[in-house]
């Protein structure tokens, strides 16, 4: 029980920074640079689709320009892999 209370925890999380990504809230430089602990597990190409004007192209366009795979999470970015990523977003 308490492992599916700690799952749905992360999931409403989750769908907080989303959102809050989407509104502009949040940039999601901060949240590559310094992740919350319930972000490690997800799916860079699932943060980088909550930024506003992108789509499934643009990010991965910005996933192979870093040479990163898809199925990759925010938690399992080498420290080249995430300084790549967010260099992409300041330019």
């Amino acid at each position: 029980m308490e492992a599916l209370k700690r799952a749905n925890d992360i999931r409403v999380r989750r769908a907080q920074l989303k959102k809050d990504l989407k509104l502009g809230r949040v940039r999601i430089d901060e949240i590559l640079g310094q992740p919350p602990e319930y972000v490690a597990t997800a799916k860079v190409f699932d943060i980088l689709m909550a930024v506003p004007k992108f789509g499934r192209v643009k990010a991965t366009r910005f996933l192979n320009q870093a040479r990163i795979s898809q199925s990759k999470t925010v938690g399992g970015l080498s420290d080249r892999q995430r300084t790549e990523l967010i260099g992409l977003f300041s330019r």
